[in-house]
């Protein structure tokens, strides 16, 4: 990598997840345009990359519609040249097969892939709602009380084939410790070659805490057992820009989005991802850094290029 690279910070903008619900925020963007809009705004106020999960444009449901992706992709992509990032974790339940289905049709540059199994509780947050707006919201966070989000080794190395063929760069996501040494385990054994890049998720209930010593846990922890890797950080709620600007001291990139947290600072809602965008580029440029370009990020990253995709 060229030295003028050393201090460009890749910005991830991750959109809508499939975490928050419609009550939670007005703001959280539900339908294809609603995507799009947020799409080309992250990356106009910085972000380099774009994470994206889709909703049912009626209720806000999360899901994986082949179509909706599809729309929202070929849109973004006429707008302008931020990097894809497509989940394969879907919505909470959704069937494996489903949720890898994006990336053989898609082909992106990027896509996440979890890197372990979790108890991913989000159950606890339903005493702060006081309305809904629709009748499955509550239904499906009280149903993660038991809930087991699936990511087995045969998961991992299925859905590296399929990430191999298309050639898109897997996104590890890393929500606790022992998934660094799945991933180890899948490098030895073939299934993906060096450099990786991973995403340590902290603050999700069922997985590690969002604190300061827990990073540096997961960063040394990658190190001694990976060694050759990039590296950003997303954090559940309020944590979301104490842990990204811990990410930038510690070399790596940073994650923010109304996926992740729905405030911009104590009690007041974000109305954009943008917005958030715009916070976390001040405080690299306070480090002395800077926001990466897609092409830049496409460096750094060792992404195969916006004209290999199937969008």
């Amino acid at each position: 990598m060229s030295s003028d690279l050393t201090n460009k910070k890749v910005i991830t903008a991750a959109l809508t997840g499939a975490i928050h619900t419609p009550s939670m925020s007005p703001h959280l963007p539900i339908t294809p345009e609603e995507l799009i809009d947020e799409a080309v705004a992250a990356h106009a106020a910085g972000a380099a990359v774009v994470h994206l999960h889709v909703r049912n444009p009626e209720n806000g449901m999360p899901n994986a519609d082949q179509a909706l992706f599809k729309h929202i992709a070929v849109e973004v992509k006429k707008q302008c040249d931020v990097i894809l990032c497509t989940t394969t974790g879907g919505a909470l339940g959704e069937p494996v097969e489903k949720r890898v289905k994006v990336a053989s049709t898609l082909k992106p540059e990027l896509a996440s892939l979890n890197a372990g199994s979790l108890n991913f509780a989000l159950f606890h947050v339903l005493d702060k709602v006081k309305e809904w707006k629709h009748d499955w919201e509550k239904q499906y966070l009280g149903f993660t009380e038991d809930f087991i989000f699936p990511n087995t080794f045969k998961t991992m190395r299925e859905f590296l084939e399929i990430f191999n063929q298309v050639e898109t760069k897997p996104e590890f996501e890393i929500y606790d410790v022992g998934m660094i040494n799945n991933l180890a385990y899948a490098i030895q054994s073939g299934w993906i070659k060096k450099p990786v890049y991973l995403q340590f998720v902290m603050g999700i209930l069922g997985g590690i805490p969002a604190t300061p010593q827990n990073l540096i846990f997961l960063y040394e922890t990658a190190q001694k057992t990976i060694g050759d890797f990039k590296f950003s950080v997303c954090a559940a709620g309020k944590n979301q820009f104490y842990m990204g600007t811990q990410s930038f001291l510690l070399g790596g990139h940073a994650r923010v989005g109304l996926e992740d947290n729905l405030y911009i600072g104590k009690g007041q809602l974000a109305k954009s991802n943008a917005e958030q965008v715009e916070k976390i580029v001040r405080i690299a440029r306070e480090l002395d850094c800077e926001p990466a370009t897609p092409e830049e990020a496409r460096q750094i990253l060792g992404l195969k290029g916006l004209d290999k995709v199937a969008f």
